[in-house]
């Protein structure tokens, strides 16, 4: 019998889980070695699969695969490279042929949006030449934008960092009788799911305004709230979406293989604004790559469900299902239940997943019903492993798979 093979890919930003869908997906797959012979990665997202550099996952040290559970990154490298729309471009052929010439009838992608329209044109690829390759994808972004899904894996683990590194910064930026307008910039390109979470935040801590991208923001209106509240207070602490709209130099800025802007210095360019408009002092914090790679508020329940997902992802190719993605269908809040489903890939790719108007009050706070939300989802702590002081990490021997 033919050996029949998988490859797993990790494709657009990484999450403090990315990795430990990986780690249920091996699991998962070393449960059936009779049906599938040799577990894969492929180095660097799909760029792997077109340039066949992929690595034995099947060779690796058990213990590392344990650390799989808490190294932030991803562990297979990533990417952002769109795939053309045209199958005849010589691209789709090298996919082909390195999927022929390892004997791969899994595949799995692991990312958002963007990730999921590559997924989803390999699904289509290999069922319009007739071949026996099952496509499933793996949800994963902190915006929390994907379509069909309850939420997305590593957004609840992004927010508990952000909810946390806001409540310590708070306390801090306070101490001062007369202190700066602290504006804090929280990745969320087109969704301000991360944003809106440092709602559930006390009183104390919590900021003062909030700018996410569903809400129009209004310049002149952010400047006459933030005086007012830094009279009363002496200082101001604001949360606001990467992507919030207004006036500024976006000339300079790269845009990647998607059409996507680099966001960034929201909140440089706000604070420079209320200092040459109202005089106060300012501080600029950008939250940055660490909201998305901070092991120590790994969430446990995120943690819990991106491993139950990747064994879910490698039942269902067993299974025979092809073109789809697992998605979360919540039954209920109070206890947290959820169901593993799955959506088609087409109805996912390039789709996004907005705040709805019923989770928003103003630019002050967030509905009850964000914060029932959003509770569960961040609840559960995880314990590192570390060595002198240092958070442990994956080591991969990094075997290449031979031509």
């Amino acid at each position: 019998m033919e050996n029949k093979n998988m490859v797993y890919i990790q494709s657009g930003g990484p999450t403090s889980v990315i990795n430990s869908s990986l780690y249920g997906a091996i699991l998962e797959a070393k449960r059936h070695p009779d049906l599938i012979a040799h577990i894969y990665g492929s180095l660097n997202g799909i760029e792997g699969l077109i340039d066949g550099n992929l690595i034995d996952l099947g060779a690796e040290d058990s213990e590392q695969i344990e650390l799989l559970l808490q190294t932030p990154g991803a562990i297979l490298g990533t990417t952002r490279r769109k795939l053309p729309k045209d199958f005849h471009d010589p691209i789709y052929l090298k996919i082909i042929d390195n999927l022929k010439k390892h004997h791969i009838n899994y595949v799995f992608v692991n990312g958002g949006n963007d990730s999921m329209d590559t997924c989803n044109k390999i699904a289509a690829l290999v069922n319009e030449l007739g071949l026996d390759i099952k496509v499933i994808g793996v949800p994963k972004t902190i915006d929390n934008d994907l379509a069909c899904t309850d939420h997305s894996l590593g957004f609840p683990s992004a927010a508990k960092f952000v909810i946390n590194a806001i409540h310590a910064f708070a306390m801090d930026a306070k101490a001062f009788k007369k202190g700066k307008v602290h504006i804090i910039e929280i990745m969320g390109r087109n969704a301000g799911w991360l944003t809106a979470s440092a709602d559930l935040l006390p009183e104390e801590t919590r900021p003062h305004l909030f700018y996410i991208p569903e809400r129009p923001f209004d310049l002149e209106e952010f400047l006459v709230d933030i005086k007012k509240i830094y009279e009363e207070k002496g200082y101001a602490l604001v949360a606001i979406s990467e992507g919030i709209n207004f006036p500024r130099d976006m000339s300079r800025v790269r845009v990647d293989s998607f059409g996507h802007a680099q966001l960034g210095g929201a909140a440089t360019d706000l604070c420079t604004i209320v200092e040459d408009r109202l005089n106060i002092p300012t501080r600029a914090v950008e939250l940055s790559l660490t909201q998305r790679a901070f092991p120590a508020f790994i969430s446990l329940t995120d943690r819990t469900e991106a491993v139950r997902t990747g064994e879910v992802a490698v039942q269902s190719a067993l299974q025979g299902i092809t073109g789809k993605m697992v998605v979360f269908k919540r039954i209920s809040t109070y206890p947290y239940i959820i169901n593993y489903e799955l959506a088609d890939l087409d109805k996912v790719a390039n789709a996004e997943a907005h705040i709805p108007s019923s989770m928003m009050v103003d630019n002050t706070r967030m509905s009850q019903e964000f914060r029932d939300y959003l509770s569960p989802l961040i609840e559960g702590e995880v314990t590192l492993k570390c060595k002198d002081g240092i958070a442990d990490i994956t080591r991969l021997k990094r075997i290449k798979v031979k031509d």
